[in-house]
């Protein structure tokens, strides 16, 4: 974890003052040598050149399509995903797994994209002044921070930088995520059937997706206001977009197929 801490140094610099796209895109790079020096990274170039390509059919269509956009696979089982500053977005193993569509996690990485072309974790941190920025980033998205000792020296109740987003951000992530998988040709329905899934498995196994509700607030009313953005778009526009391919059948089959993860 010391490497994490490294940066924060920059992050209270550079809150005091504002964040330049310029600053955003070098945290983002620390953060993300960071993150994946500490965090199981999935090396397979198969699932990392899908998710990729993926991702960037969405994020090239947003107003940021110029940041550099970059895409990876924690191997943990936990359920969760998670944006950098800068265009460098996660996504566990364990979420792909529940997959049984590409809308569904186009969705997933459509909202977590939308956070960051909206750049709210950097008002988080214009706010927070960039306390345990780093450190939390890591936590939220494996439980690599169960230790008492690692805990010791962080906030993971929430408070802290990046552990949760407000109910607007996540509105407006919502809505970006909408508006991009769509004109990325995907089916934004995707969105919709994912968290349902979500909100299943909270009620029938808690323990396995709290990671995902404890960054992500998230009801049966946030469902609805997903739907009702879905249905505001004109059918014409909606009609022949993508819900699933055979590639990525074979992307969410060659992801499990790994060996367990250790996390």
């Amino acid at each position: 974890m010391k490497r994490i801490f490294a940066s924060l140094a920059l992050v209270v610099t550079i809150t005091a003052c504002g964040v330049s796209q310029q600053q955003e895109i070098q945290m983002g790079q620390e953060y993300s040598q960071q993150i994946n020096a500490q965090l199981p990274i999935v090396s397979d170039p198969e699932i990392n050149r899908y998710v990729n390509v993926l991702g960037d059919q969405i994020a090239s269509l947003t107003s940021r399509a110029d940041l550099p956009w970059r895409f990876y696979v924690v191997d943990s089982r936990e359920v969760n995903a998670f944006a950098v500053p800068g265009g460098y977005v996660y996504v566990n193993r364990g979420l792909i797994e529940r997959t049984t569509q590409m809308d569904e996690l186009a969705g997933v990485l459509g909202h977590e994209i939308g956070h960051v072309v909206r750049r709210h974790s950097i008002q988080q941190m214009e706010k927070a002044q960039g306390a345990n920025v780093g450190v939390t980033l890591a936590c939220i998205l494996t439980n690599i921070c169960n230790s008492q000792v690692a805990q010791a020296g962080i906030n993971i109740a929430g408070s802290a930088v990046f552990a949760r987003f407000s109910r607007q951000d996540e509105l407006e992530a919502d809505q970006e995520a909408v508006t991009n998988t769509v004109r990325a040709r995907i089916n934004p329905e995707g969105i919709v059937t994912m968290f349902q899934k979500l909100i299943a498995e909270r009620k029938s196994r808690p323990g396995a997706v709290e990671g995902w509700f404890a960054t992500h607030p998230m009801e049966e009313d946030r469902i609805a206001q997903a739907q009702q953005m879905i249905n505001s778009i004109p059918s014409s526009q909606r009609s022949g977009l993508t819900r699933n391919t055979t590639n990525y059948n074979s992307f969410v089959a060659r992801v499990r197929s790994l060996p367990a993860p250790r996390q």
